[in-house]
């Protein structure tokens, strides 16, 4: 019998295709990608985004596990294939998010909380008043903040009855979406990567292990948490439609659409504009601390290689400001329309949005700030209000550039983009006369799926090396800056101010 890296070795010579589920905070996405990364067949759906109370997100996290099943059904009919065509299967999530389900039944004992959730806003208060923010920083490379996995796990079992003695008992697991869509599929492997489990404030960046002194802190049973295993190699074979696929790749999503950008090198940089929009730079082997309120995150891990790094400024709301635009208010009736609408106007009439609705995340981390419109006169039309819109994206986006600047020194000569948002052709105009940089955006967009594809390929020998992989990277557009200095520096000192308008607004 041949030993199983030798099989594994052998699996892509008969398959011909990696299918990546990329489970996102608004819908869930399945992409079947060829060789040459080109996407041969995709599927999406949204799920419910659940408001109990002001603040509070929940998903109901079985609703996703039935999508991402119908979904993948639905890619495999549209590209005409089955499971014994597919080598291998990378996972792809939103991060922060937290699921507790019982170990016999599947069955969460919760709606799963969501990364922008502000819930453990008097917990995370309680764990930093004696030492301040940064309180496990050394640790975790992480501020104290709602935004994080271990406050969340603490909560849910600090409210939903019997659930911290079930989990004492061994009853109950814990896991991001990641973990949660890989137990399903593989009927019960337990597992997470560095990239999830740094975003819990449970695992120790040195040792890329859970960290039992933070555990004890949260009061959080070890025996419910996954396995902290690399980014890419096989975990599992998948049951049901994918039945004795390879599950081999698994990546939270920015370190994903890192990936998937080939930002291999130290320095690379990308932008994904998503229902958030995160920046992430490349910072090698080195655990570089951030004094600009910027994360200290792992990039990913490739089997037994050593880990990489990165850092990180995430913002809570950016395409979730275009759905705000479109829901609320009733501006527009689809997404695509808010570009339309902002190139009405030449400028954004003086007014400035500033989407704090959970706070201001990097480079602030002020969770009792809250959103602001400033700037109003009778002149400003919807036309402007579209404008602004897309232009806290760019601002917020300027304000993380600069702290990775200020933090390494390093000024970046361009910036990779992905994300939903990079179809908008002027909000990337703005953002480059912003950062007076180019920015680029990729043939291929869905970069988060890809980066979990090539992730999986590589544990299985799909694709040969990262070098193979930065041969199928290709440019699609270039916008360069053309805005005047003067101009720049005013609409981005008028900017930081409209920010201050959030401030200490919670009490």
């Amino acid at each position: 019998m041949l030993p199983p890296l030798m099989v594994y070795r052998l699996i892509p010579e008969m398959t011909h295709y990696i299918l990546a589920i990329d489970q996102g905070t608004s819908s869930t996405r399945c992409i079947l990608f060829d060789r040459e990364s080109r996407l041969i067949a995709r599927a999406q759906a949204e799920h419910r985004q659940i408001y109990p109370q002001p603040g509070w997100v929940e998903h109901d996290a079985l609703e996703i596990w039935e999508t991402t099943q119908a979904i993948i059904r639905q890619t495999l009919d549209t590209a005409g294939c089955q499971a014994r065509d597919i080598a291998a299967i990378g996972v792809t999530n939103q991060r922060e998010t937290v699921v507790v389900w019982d170990k016999l039944t599947g069955q969460p004992i919760h709606h799963a909380i969501v990364w922008q959730d502000t819930r453990t806003d008097v917990l995370c208060h309680l764990l930093e008043a004696e030492v301040g923010q940064d309180r496990l920083r050394s640790k975790t490379g992480l501020p104290i903040a709602t935004y994080f996995s271990g406050p969340k796990l603490q909560w849910l079992l600090d409210h939903v009855p019997g659930a911290r003695q079930r989990a004492r008992l061994g009853e109950l697991l814990f896991g991001t979406i990641d973990t949660w869509l890989i137990w399903n599929l593989t009927g019960g492997v337990h597992v997470t990567d560095p990239t999830n489990a740094s975003r819990t404030l449970l695992m120790n960046l040195a040792t890329l292990d859970w960290d039992l002194e933070l555990l004890e802190l949260m009061d959080i049973p070890r025996s419910m948490l996954p396995e902290i295993r690399s980014s890419s190699e096989v975990y599992g074979h998948a049951l049901g439609t994918l039945q004795g696929v390879p599950v081999a790749g698994d990546l939270g999503d920015q370190q994903a659409a890192l990936f998937g950008q080939t930002c291999f090198g130290v320095g690379d940089v990308k932008n994904t504009y998503g229902t958030g929009c995160f920046m992430l730079l490349n910072t090698g082997q080195e655990i570089m601390r951030s004094t600009h309120g910027l994360l200290t995150t792992v990039a990913y891990r490739l089997g037994n290689q050593a880990p990489v790094y990165a850092l990180e400024g995430s913002v809570a709301v950016s395409g979730a400001l275009v759905q705000w635009l479109r829901d609320n208010l009733g501006m527009i009736r689809s997404a695509p329309e808010v570009e339309s609408l902002a190139n009405t106007v030449t400028n954004n009439g003086g007014i400035y949005i500033v989407p704090a609705f959970s706070g201001l995340f990097a480079p602030y981390w002020l969770s009792d700030a809250r959103g602001v419109i400033v700037g109003l006169t009778r002149y400003v039309n919807k036309g402007h209000f579209a404008r602004a819109v897309l232009e806290a994206t760019a601002f917020q986006t300027r304000e993380i550039l600069d702290a990775m600047r200020q933090d390494t020194g390093h000024v970046v000569a361009s910036l990779k983009v992905d994300g939903g948002m990079v179809g908008n052709d002027t909000l990337l105009q703005f953002q480059a006369d912003l950062l007076d940089a180019p920015v680029i955006r990729p043939r291929i967009t869905e970069t988060t799926a890809l980066g979990a594809a090539f992730a999986a390929g590589l544990a299985v020998g799909f694709w040969q090396d990262q070098e193979a992989l930065r041969r199928l990277w290709q440019e699609d557009r270039v916008w360069q800056p053309r805005m005047p200095e003067a101009q720049r520096a005013r609409l981005y000192a008028d900017w930081k101010k409209a920010v201050t308008r959030t401030f200490n607004w919670i009490d």
